[in-house]
């Protein structure tokens, strides 16, 4: 710190000789009074060193750990605290318990043995064709939204939430644990809204009935809008607006009523929309999307 101050001082110090200098170029060179030394001490001894070795640890940007570990895709910033909490994080070889602990970039920080890297955060929308599965792994071997954006990206991203294999429309996909987190937690009320086109038309009484809440067998649902597209002279298209994520909700709602749904879109997600993205096509956010998302 007090080399550092040294050159600050002796760099002011020369620009104000360099103007006295030229205020006085008439003046006989002789005149000029030599510069006269810092009464700052160099307290390394006199050793002249460029940079030290702290000075050098200081422009390492720290980080911390429990953003390291939501940046890997392992879970939120608040789970990470109580990961680190419980002695499940060992950075270096050694456990950490202290919640605000920071870590340099090269640490080596291990969960449950894993090394975790601190990735570069993706985000990427999907509009997903029938057919695929939403899962990164599928035993049977069949189709999954992951054969659609394995190339994307080096970094590993997951899908925020599910859609059902012949449900189609919008699905995200990140590793950012702390978004995902926020974005399927029911109490943020993230907004979904489907298209849904049924095998008969709906019935005002069915359609009151469902806005006004409808009981199934794991508790009454709601949804926070329903309507006939006004665009479709057929009342089989039907919109629906939830922030349920329960297991095929849409569905169920309808099949509740003796309909079937015959085709199944979701149009909307947290307000992004299908606008330019074609059916099995993705791209990645813009930096103002991901603005928005954050501070769902």
């Amino acid at each position: 710190m007090q080399n550092s101050i040294l050159r600050i001082t002796e760099a002011k110090y020369w620009r104000l000789m360099k103007t006295k200098k030229n205020k006085n170029e008439d003046k006989p060179k002789n005149r000029v009074r030599k510069p006269q030394k810092s009464s700052i001490r160099n307290t390394d001894g006199g050793a002249s060193k460029q940079k030290t070795d702290k000075d050098a640890h200081d422009t390492i940007k720290l980080i911390r750990l429990n953003k390291y570990i939501a940046d890997a895709g392992i879970c939120s910033r608040r789970e990470a605290d109580k990961l680190i909490e419980k002695g499940d994080i060992h950075v270096n070889g050694k456990v950490v318990t202290q919640v605000g602990t920071k870590v340099n970039p090269g640490d080596i920080v291990k969960y449950n043995g894993k090394i975790l890297r601190g990735e570069k955060l993706r985000y990427l929308l999907l509009n997903k064709p029938k057919g695929f599965l939403v899962t990164s792994d599928d035993p049977q071997d069949r189709r999954t939204v992951m054969n659609l954006v394995e190339k994307a990206c080096d970094e590993r991203i997951y899908s925020v939430g599910r859609l059902d294999r012949n449900t189609t429309g919008l699905l995200l996909f990140t590793n950012d644990g702390e978004l995902t987190t926020r974005l399927t937690h029911p109490k943020h009320g993230v907004r979904k809204l489907y298209h849904v086109v049924l095998d008969k038309p709906l019935l005002k009484n069915d359609l009151l009935r469902i806005m006004e809440g409808i009981e199934l067998e794991d508790g009454i649902i709601k949804p926070d809008k329903i309507n006939w597209v006004t665009d479709e002279m057929d009342k089989r298209h039907v919109g629906i607006e939830l922030h349920s994520g329960r297991n095929r909700i849409v569905r169920r709602i309808f099949e509740h009523l003796h309909y079937e749904v015959i085709r199944l879109d979701r149009v909307i997600f947290a307000g992004l929309t299908k606008k330019d993205l074609p059916r099995g096509k993705w791209r990645f956010l813009e930096d103002k999307e991901i603005n928005i998302l954050k501070m769902i």
